[in-house]
């Protein structure tokens, strides 16, 4: 079963009174050294990314779900790889990068609106960034 750490009404904000400027936070130094293992579904319509939440609380396989309901890399149970901070629409990053790791069985779920459209995340694994530049 999916636990839904959305605190921000699906907005892409965390909520708990942070602030929304990252960099003044000193959240974004933070995160600037860090990269995660992302999966998302994204769906067009906030309806359809309510059905596709209720079936993951239900405790349907993320990767089920992911086939049935996201508009994007669906077959590949939207995984889009390892992230670093600063390459993600800010909205899904600022929600990705709060979350904790977690598995595919039991997903700890995050929540944002995008331009692209809404977006069920879970974050399966963070580690140091590395320094390819």
């Amino acid at each position: 079963m999916g636990k839904n750490k959305n605190a921000g009404g699906g907005k892409g904000d965390k909520g708990g009174g942070k602030g929304g400027d990252e960099k003044d936070s000193g959240a974004g130094k933070q995160k600037a050294g860090v990269e995660i293992k992302v999966r998302h579904i994204l769906c067009e319509k906030h309806s359809k990314k309510e059905e596709a939440l209720a079936q993951l609380n239900a405790g349907v396989g993320w990767d089920e779900v992911a086939a049935k309901y996201s508009e994007h890399k669906a077959g590949d149970g939207g995984d889009l790889g390892w992230k670093e901070w600063g390459s993600l629409l800010s909205e899904f990053q600022n929600v990705a990068f709060e979350l904790e790791p977690s598995s595919l069985k039991s997903p700890i779920l995050g929540e944002a609106k995008t331009n692209q459209g809404y977006h069920i995340i879970m974050v399966q694994d963070r580690r140091k960034a590395s320094k390819r530049k």
